[in-house]
Parts: C-alpha cells; sequence; structure tokens
C-alpha cells in the first residue's frame, strides 16, 4: 500500500512579523519547509505534494530542484480546505499523509507509527502532552478512552480546554476515506473555516477506528508560529545534532554553543570549541581540532589538522597535520596537500599548496601552485588580476619567497629559488638563484617633514 504525503504549507505566518513566507524561515539554515520534505522523502512515497498560500511563487522557487506537486490555496478557508484541494486523483487505496510544513522537528519513525496504523484500516491522529496546551485543538476521548472528537481551543469548553493531549495537526488515512469525509466538512465554527480535526467527528460516526498516536516528545511536536519558537526549534535541532554526535565519540566543549547547518561528518577524537559555525557539507578527519569563533564550509580536514581561533573556511581540501589561523581566510577551490601552515591574516583562494609548505602571516595567495617545501614571507601578495583577467602564479619546491614580495601573474619562480625581501617580480626566476628587485637607497640631507601651521 503506497503512500502519497500532503503538505499544508500557505499559512501566512502574521506572527512571524516578516515578509517571508513562514516555511521559508531558516531553521539550521534550511527552510522548515526543507526539514518537512526531508522527512516525507525518507518514508519513499508515491507523491509529495504541497499546498501553498502566501508567497507561493517564492515557495516554489525556493524548491525548483526537488519533485513535488504543487496546489494553490488562494482562499484561505482552513486546513479541512487545503487537503480537499489536494486530494484530487490520488488513488483511493494510498494513505495519506497530513504533515505540516511549519512543524519540522517530527522523527521519520514516528510517521511511520501513524502509516502503519492508517495501513491497517485505522484514522491515525498524532497527538501529544503538554504541560501548557493553549492554543491547539484538544483530543476528546470517551468513556472507553477511544478518540470521539477533535474541538479546536476556541471553540472548546471549559473542561475540554482543561484536556492536556492535543492534536498535533499530523494524521494518515486511507485516501479514499479521507476524501469522503472531507468533502462532508462544514465550516460552522468560530473561525469560518473548514477544520481537518473534524474529520475525526465524522469517523467515528462513520464507525471507523480511530486510534492516537503519541509523540516521543513535546519537543517533536513543535509547531513554528513566531520567532521565540522558531529558536526554540533551533535550540532543540542542535541538541539532536550535537548529541548523536557525542555518541559517536565527539567532543564538544559546549554543545549549547556550535551550529551545524549542513551535514558534520567527523572521525576519532575531535574536539570542538564553541561558539564554531559549521555549513554544507564538512568532514572532519580523526583528531581534528577545531578552536572557536571560527565558520567552516564545505571543507574536508585531514587527520590531525587545527583550525586556531577566528577563522574563516569556505571551502576546500586539507590535508593531514595542517595548521591554520588565528584570523586565516580560504576562499574556494583552495587545496592545502599537508602539513600546509597557513598563519594569521592570511587569505588564499583557488590555490594549491604542497606539502610542508608555510604561509605565516599577512598574505594573500590568489590563482597560484605552490610546491613542497616552500616558505613564503610576510606581506606577500600574488598579483594574480589585472582588472580584466586573472593570472597564474606558480612557485617551485623548496623556494624561499622574503617578506614585502610582490609576484606579478603571470610569473614562475622556479623551484629553490629566493626571492629578496621587498622585490617586485614580473618576470620567471631561474632555479636555485636569489632574485631581488629593489630601487637604490637614498637619503636626502636636510630634509624637513612639513608642519600643519
Amino acid at each position: 500500500m503506497t503512500t502519497t504525503v500532503i503538505i499544508l504549507a500557505a499559512g501566512q505566518g502574521k506572527r512571524m512579523r516578516s515578509d517571508l513566507p513562514k516555511v521559508l524561515h531558516s531553521l539550521a539554515g534550511r527552510p522548515l519547509l526543507a526539514h518537512v520534505v526531508d522527512s516525507a522523502d525518507r518514508l519513499k512515497p508515491r507523491e509529495i505534494r504541497v499546498v501553498h498560500g502566501h508567497g507561493g511563487e517564492r515557495v516554489q522557487k525556493a524548491f525548483a530542484g526537488r519533485a513535488l506537486a504543487w496546489f494553490a490555496q488562494n482562499d484561505q478557508k482552513g486546513t479541512g480546505h487545503a487537503v480537499r484541494l489536494a486530494l484530487p486523483d490520488v488513488p483511493a487505496g494510498d494513505i495519506a499523509l497530513i504533515l505540516c510544513g511549519d512543524v519540522p522537528l517530527v522523527q521519520v519513525e514516528t510517521l511511520r507509527k501513524l502509516v502503519a496504523k492508517a495501513k491497517a484500516g485505522k484514522v491515525a491522529v498524532l497527538t501529544a502532552e503538554l504541560a501548557d496546551p493553549s492554543g491547539y485543538g484538544r483530543i476528546v476521548r470517551g468513556a472507553k478512552g477511544a478518540i470521539t472528537a477533535i474541538v479546536e481551543h476556541k471553540d472548546a469548553s471549559t473542561a475540554q480546554r482543561a484536556i492536556r493531549e492535543i492534536n498535533t495537526g499530523l494524521l494518515a488515512c486511507q485516501a479514499g476515506r479521507l476524501a469522503k469525509m472531507v468533502a462532508r466538512l462544514k465550516a460552522n465554527n468560530a473561525q469560518g473555516e473548514y477544520y481537518l480535526t473534524d474529520v475525526i467527528g465524522l469517523a467515528v460516526r462513520d464507525g471507523l477506528s480511530v486510534v492516537g498516536v503519541s509523540a516521543e516528545s513535546e519537543d517533536e511536536v513543535l509547531g513554528i508560529n513566531d520567532k521565540a519558537q522558531l529558536a526554540d526549534a533551533e535550540r532543540i535541532f542542535r541538541r539532536r545534532q550535537t548529541r548523536e554526535l557525542m555518541e559517536q565519540g565527539v567532543t564538544f566543549v559546549d554543545p549549547e554553543r556550535v551550529d551545524i547547518h549542513g551535514t558534520l561528518t567527523c572521525g576519532r577524537d575531535v574536539v570542538i570549541y564553541p561558539n564554531v559555525l559549521f555549513e554544507g557539507d564538512v568532514r572532519l578527519g580523526d583528531g581534528v581540532l577545531i578552536e572557536p569563533f571560527s565558520r567552516i564550509r564545505n571543507a574536508n580536514l585531514g587527520a590531525g589538522t587545527v583550525i586556531h581561533t577566528h577563522c574563516v573556511i569556505e571551502a576546500g581540501e586539507i590535508g593531514a597535520d595542517c595548521e591554520i589561523g588565528p584570523y586565516a581566510r580560504m576562499r574556494p577551490g583552495v587545496t592545502l596537500k599537508g602539513d600546509v601552515k597557513l598563519g594569521n591574516f592570511v587569505e588564499i583562494k583557488k590555490s594549491v599548496i604542497g606539502l610542508h609548505s608555510k604561509v605565516n602571516h599577512l598574505t594573500y595567495i590568489g590563482d597560484a601552485e605552490i610546491g613542497e617545501q616552500v616558505n613564503v614571507g610576510a606581506g606577500t601578495i600574488t598579483c594574480n588580476y589585472d582588472g580584466a583577467n586573472k593570472h597564474k602564479t606558480v612557485i617551485g619546491d623548496g623556494a624561499f619567497i622574503g617578506s614585502g614580495v610582490e609576484l606579478v601573474a603571470p610569473v614562475e619562480i622556479g623551484a629553490g629559488a629566493t626571492i629578496g625581501a621587498g622585490s617586485t617580480i614580473t618576470k620567471d626566476t631561474p632555479p636555485g638563484e636569489l632574485t631581488l628587485s629593489r630601487s637604490k637607497q637614498a637619503t636626502i640631507p636636510g630634509w624637513k617633514r612639513p608642519v600643519k601651521k
């Protein structure tokens, strides 16, 4: 029996106080809706259908690369109306799983339980026990504990508002049955909307079995309606990520102060200090140490590498036993072969640096190929851009570049060459020789510095 997933994502999210559609607000660096779609994908459904409304074009554009079917809810007439729009042409024998685009933390195993109950011929509702259920629809049960109705908070009596078991908005049901019940919904409530929750009362009257599937925790069913709840979700998601990594042996000095906006894969004995941001796909080899206040994106770090404080690594392949920073920046297109040192205030982009080479401080390296055992002195610049085109600098193995050198590309420094400090090199230099370019030093006797009047 196949599953069709319907995600309700049409809400405007007025309490977010933002022009951005609610489901596009970022959780761990990705839209809320992306987390829901990912969970749905893991169920391997026949199709994922998304009901959009406010900012629908922006929402669709954000998911242009995903295999999703889109349904517009131009008039906001409630969740029941949204499901009615998305159900046509869903095979009657499919299980329709209804998810919410602003409930991003529900676990896949919980969704599988819902689907399993629906495959057994039941109407399955995800419920949770909340310490403060205010604002949520309440689960009403009969004398024998069976679910008989879901009553929205605004329509609930005083006794019903005392119920702590709430409806999360997620349910699963055979699509043919659900379509018939949704068609019978009426908008006779305080909001004048078609509530999907009224399906439960219809199911009971039709003699169908309605069962609840309890969420593992209150965290799992948190709905995002404002920025405070978004921050709460961020904290919960972070704890999940760091706990999983700590179970694999990673040491977080303070797991509450690390952000993982993507995928982080770690080897053994990795140590990560506070206030580090990982983005995209990051892989850390055995024994990697990341010091505070660094940002690392789409990079592979070899075993034993140390990233000192306040570094920015935007992308790159970093070999084993490298040392970077503090205050270094790696832009895209960089490969460090191994045992490479990038010191403080070094910027490098689109370059390869060979084994055991050093670029220690206050230096810019761009569009360069640097060999093994090379020393690049402080204040060196590869002048790679002529205002229209980028040009390459090649430095051979064992070369020594003095401080304050300008290498005007295209240029090649021979293996074992030495470049004297303060030189501007515009032509290729021979291997094994000292090359320098300096104007003659002169002293002007009796010269006086100008003085302000």
